[in-house]
């Protein structure tokens, strides 16, 4: 069965890929070779909800992203060369290993039986560009017109997380597998909640809010 027959097959059968370019218009070959490499990836095939294959051309380098929502899970790898064919190859064999990787710590977690409950987040409007001039301006206008320039953030969005229980070994897996930046958990030692965070120096911090 040639590609794009695969491709078309699996478009009808499985999950949803959507392929998607920045910089860069991109051709039925080049998605359905994407979506032909991501579909061999089926081991986890009747847990994944869908995958993101993003391709873009910055000068010389042409990069590859794959994001996979598996469950709660959103699992990203990346890859970069002068190739697009050879970024995808390399994405897929990065979030291969990784989903290798996982696969295990899926299973044992299905099996302790860990409790998942949904936490509401709230996405606030970012602030006003010239905010850092507030000072200059006081001395030349009235309160009531600061108070409406200057307004409070406002929510403009609101989307459901699950907050799950989960030890140190596990939080910080899942923080290598998503690339997010932060992630709030109740850790199974204490059963208190927790945030992990990336430092910039590559580690991670934990904040205890809970005392």
């Amino acid at each position: 069965m040639s590609r794009k027959a695969v491709a078309e097959k699996f478009r009808n059968e499985a999950y949803d890929i959507a392929v998607t370019g920045r910089h860069v218009t991109i051709t039925d070959v080049m998605k359905d070779y994407a979506i032909d490499k991501v579909s061999k990836i089926d081991r986890f095939s009747n847990r994944v909800i869908d995958v993101n294959v993003i391709m873009d051309i910055q000068k010389l380098e042409q990069r590859v992203d794959i994001i996979m929502k598996v469950d709660h899970i959103v699992i990203k790898a990346s890859a970069s060369s002068d190739n697009m064919y050879a970024s995808i190859d390399k994405a897929v064999d990065r979030l291969t290993t990784q989903l290798r990787r996982y696969k295990s710590r899926i299973r044992d977690h299905q099996l302790k039986g860990g409790s998942v409950i949904d936490m509401n987040v709230k996405v606030l409007e970012a602030a006003d560009e010239n905010l850092a001039e507030v000072n200059d301006d006081i001395d030349s206008v009235t309160s009531e017109k600061l108070v409406e320039q200057y307004r409070p953030h406002k929510i403009v969005s609101q989307e459901t997380l699950p907050l799950k229980k989960l030890n140190y070994h596990e939080a910080v897996m899942k923080m290598e597998l998503s690339g997010d930046i932060f992630m709030v958990f109740r850790s199974e030692e204490d059963h208190k909640l927790k945030v992990i965070y990336r430092r910039n120096d590559g580690n991670f911090g934990i904040i205890e809010p809970e005392k």
